[in-house]
């Protein structure tokens, strides 16, 4: 083989231009006067195919990668097998891509086996055949070369959670805690773990796994995580931390339980079928998942100064300057504008008044005030019907007064305001000494506020 060309097709790859990288390659694979030794071949094909995949050439990788195997002299085969596997993962052929795992997990030259039980864990679960899916990764964890078996047993979790094995699960996760990882792997790791704790009704585990994981406040909960930090903080609200029958795992989003779900959503895929921690795909860009907040409190309310008078406004004419300078304008303009500088300060403050009050009102001022009607709402929580907007039936009132603690003293943690609509949070303590957190919508009924809407309010929402 021409050295000098390899090597120069080696420094192309490592400035990123691949086309010449792949051009010069190819040189090197048709350059009769350099005739290629055993091996060399599938080396130059192993190559050419890497620069197909930066070029975003799946079928054309699959190709080259499928001449490097062919080589029987090339002793990287197995790092082939895993590559064809990840192309064909990426043009969704599980089938093919499974069979190529599975070959490069099985040659004993190749030392990243845990690599390619990881991929084969992953098409499988896009397959649907979860069971073996966790044989795989199962099988990528227990692998002494990986460095890091922490999503391996993640994933691991994943599977038995789709089982619903959910005590194999809390085994598995609470083994993942054992290694450093990324924040925002450990996150989602707790609430993978609070949801698992919440199917084998171990609450006050679930709560506290769940408030690890947004304690951050980095990481927000899937929509069916977000429903099971709710059952466990009502159960433990109620004095029970731990309950004996294990309650079922919400299902992935469509309706079907995970374990009858053919594809759980995508490779790597979390407890609640979103997605989680995928390999790398060589073919597609990452795409990150954006949370973008507001914070509520952070508008401050503008200043208003009076305006100062003009004096001007009073001009004299020529006759009363005349009759000034004689000592009688000045007597005789006072007498004759003394009222007329009256009315125009009474308009003035009138005016003022107004625009305060109207300034006010666009700020979500009110009377009686959001905090009031709340506070009336908790302590007597019975007779509030008078509270609730007129668009709430009486029915849905019923509704939102039956999910109420009553609360004498409830305290109110914040409230955004604006003109029409506002929004009141608020913590009420239960007979039995906990706390639970609401958060009250409500809409302007004239000058005042009306409740539209009661909810349970929980920190990973904010």
């Amino acid at each position: 083989m021409n050295n000098q060309l390899f090597q120069q097709a080696r420094a192309a790859y490592a400035q990123k231009d691949f086309q010449g990288a792949l051009e010069v390659y190819q040189q090197c694979l048709q350059d009769e006067a350099s005739p290629l030794a055993p091996g060399e071949m599938g080396q130059l094909y192993h190559q050419m195919g890497n620069c197909l995949v930066k070029l975003k050439q799946p079928n054309e990788a699959i190709q080259a990668y499928g001449q490097a195997v062919a080589d029987e002299a090339y002793d990287a085969r197995g790092g082939v097998h895993y590559n064809l596997g990840m192309a064909y993962a990426a043009l969704h052929d599980y089938e093919d891509a499974v069979a190529n795992f599975e070959a490069a997990a099985s040659d004993a030259k190749y030392d990243s086996a845990y690599k390619a039980y990881t991929g084969m864990g992953n098409a499988l679960l896009k397959m649907g055949k979860t069971a073996e899916a966790g044989v795989a990764f199962r099988n990528a964890a227990l692998d002494e070369a990986n460095p890091d078996p922490t999503k391996a047993l993640l994933n691991l979790g994943v599977c038995f959670m789709a089982l619903n094995r959910a005590a194999d699960a809390v085994s598995s996760y609470e083994s993942a805690l054992q290694f450093d990882m990324q924040p925002e792997m450990r996150n989602r790791l707790y609430a993978n773990l609070g949801q698992a704790y919440v199917a084998t009704g171990q609450m006050q585990k679930a709560v506290n796994a769940f408030e690890e994981s947004i304690a951050d406040k980095t990481y927000f909960l899937s929509d069916s995580a977000s429903v099971d930090y709710q059952r466990a903080v009502a159960a433990v609200a109620q004095g029970t931390s731990e309950i004996t029958q294990v309650m079922a795992p919400v299902s992935v989003p469509g309706g079907a339980a995970p374990s009858d779900s053919a594809d759980l959503s995508g490779i790597d895929v979390a407890a609640d079928g979103s997605a989680m921690y995928a390999e790398q795909d060589p073919y597609a860009a990452q795409q990150a998942d954006p949370y973008y907040y507001g914070d509520p409190y952070a508008a401050d309310a503008g200043q208003y100064g009076a305006a100062a008078g003009d004096d001007r406004f009073f001009s004299a004419s020529d006759e009363e300057l005349e009759q000034w300078s004689k000592g009688v304008a000045k007597r005789d303009r006072k007498r004759r504008n003394v009222g007329l500088k009256i009315f125009v300060v009474i308009i003035l403050l009138v005016v003022a008044a107004f625009g305060g009050a109207l300034f006010m009102y666009t700020q979500g001022w009110g009377y009686p005030s959001q905090d009031s009607v709340a506070t009336q709402l908790f302590a007597d929580p019975d007779n509030a019907s008078a509270l609730y907007s007129a668009e709430v039936s009486d029915t849905s009132a019923a509704s939102m007064t039956n999910s109420l603690v009553k609360d004498s003293a409830p305290t109110i943690n914040a409230v955004e305001k604006s003109m029409t609509d506002s929004t009141v949070y608020v913590t009420a303590e239960t007979d039995g000494g906990g706390q639970m957190q609401y958060k009250l919508s409500m809409v302007r009924d004239l000058i005042g506020w009306k409740v539209s809407n009661v909810e349970l309010y929980f920190p990973s929402q904010n």
